[in-house]
């Protein structure tokens, strides 16, 4: 980790794969995504590098936020990371997103029906760190994977 990070690190009460395809199937990340009351209403996986990672998250009132993204790395199981950076086709993204940055999520096996797991978001400076920190990446992150596992578990 560098000082323009943060991170949200777990022990899943859920198994590793349901947990990756929670990630990684539209169908399975859109009931979790975002925190309630928020929805997640579109997503766009196109699981390669450099792949599109998408999604329009919803807030309560009705207003659309899209997502663009693309991957940049993709280990089977264990490792997904994605910016928002770019969009499909290494087009620069950056006056479309409020925030640029760089997503590491880690996934380990952590013991029956367990899982190890580490989001980490990469910010290009102090700045966008703070931002990101005090739009609650602390909450909404935690908020989210609490509902990731209660997902992963109704899957079993």
């Amino acid at each position: 980790m560098t000082q323009f990070d943060l991170k949200l690190e777990r022990t899943l009460d859920a198994e590793r794969d349901l947990v990756w395809r929670c990630w990684t199937e539209p169908m399975h990340l859109m009931p979790w995504f975002t925190p309630a009351p928020w929805k997640a209403v579109d997503c766009r996986i196109d699981l390669k590098v450099g792949g599109e990672f998408f999604n329009v998250m919803q807030s309560p009132e009705g207003e659309k936020f899209e997502n663009h993204g693309v991957y940049l790395e993709i280990i089977k199981g264990t490792r997904l990371v994605w910016t928002n950076a770019y969009r499909t086709g290494w087009l620069p993204n950056g006056d479309a997103q409020p925030m640029l940055t760089t997503i590491v999520l880690d996934f380990a096996n952590a013991g029956k029906n367990k899982t190890q797991y580490a989001a980490v978001a990469l910010h290009w400076n102090e700045a966008a760190k703070k931002q990101h920190e005090e739009m609650g990446f602390y909450d909404g992150w935690g908020v989210a994977t609490d509902q990731l596992v209660a997902y992963a578990k109704s899957m079993r």
